[in-house]
């Protein structure tokens, strides 16, 4: 059975200190966290993609469909 409850400032602290759900040292990777966004590695620098969430990818290309929209009308 799936679990609901929502991952504690704690776990969310581990996955984000652990190693292993960075890869490359750069791309976040972590199947169990269901944050579109994460911040990045260096806290305060923004906001990464968890690029094991597909609502993430889903995001990122909507974005870039979006900017190179604008790019297109606005020329």
């Amino acid at each position: 059975m799936k679990s609901t409850l929502k991952p504690t400032p704690e776990t969310l602290d581990r996955w984000h200190n652990d190693p292993e759900n960075w890869k490359l040292g750069l791309f976040y990777f972590n199947k169990p966290d269901k944050r579109i966004f994460p911040p990045k590695r260096i806290q305060g620098m923004g906001w990464t993609v968890n690029f094991a969430n597909p609502w993430s990818i889903l995001s990122i290309v909507g974005i870039i469909a979006l900017f190179l929209l604008l790019i297109k009308y606005f020329r």
